[in-house]
């Protein structure tokens, strides 16, 4: 069977050849226009930002506050998340990421308190709330914090 398939009738279009001569359709511009930024060879000569000459927007925009380069952002886990979990199981960030809870990636894990605690589960994460740690020893589980 999938050596028969071909795409649907008129969902593919032949390439455009260009720069064939008159007898193309494209004649001489190759459908570049005349003149201009547009007609230079490598297809993107100016960065994607630009405008023209125009003064761009990044730098008519004010700049206000300070942006700390060294910020570190966590993800975001709920307690009411981790019911996939069976009691006196450990949750740990490779787990979550495993399982696609959180995304793979940035600074460290950090549980907040909403939903109900599964009971009796080793949460390891970086940070918590101080009701998420509430929610979880009330259920008979352990919250460890990873340096």
């Amino acid at each position: 069977m999938l050596d028969r398939l071909s795409p649907r009738p008129g969902s593919r279009r032949p390439t455009k050849r260009v720069g064939r001569g008159p007898g193309s359709g494209l004649h001489k511009t190759a459908g570049r226009g005349v003149k201009g930024q547009g007609k230079r060879s490598p297809g993107r000569e100016t960065p994607f930002h630009f405008e023209g000459g125009q003064m761009a927007l990044a730098r008519r925009l004010p700049k206000r506050g300070f942006h700390n380069p060294f910020r570190t952002t966590y993800r975001i886990v709920n307690v009411g998340a981790l019911d996939r979990f069976a009691p006196g199981d450990t949750v740990d960030p490779e787990t979550l990421e495993r399982l696609g809870v959180v995304a793979h990636g940035r600074d460290g894990v950090k549980l907040l308190g909403e939903g109900d605690a599964p009971r009796g589960l080793v949460v390891r994460v970086h940070k918590a709330s101080a009701s998420a740690r509430k929610k979880i020893e009330d259920a008979g589980g352990t919250l460890e914090i990873i340096e």
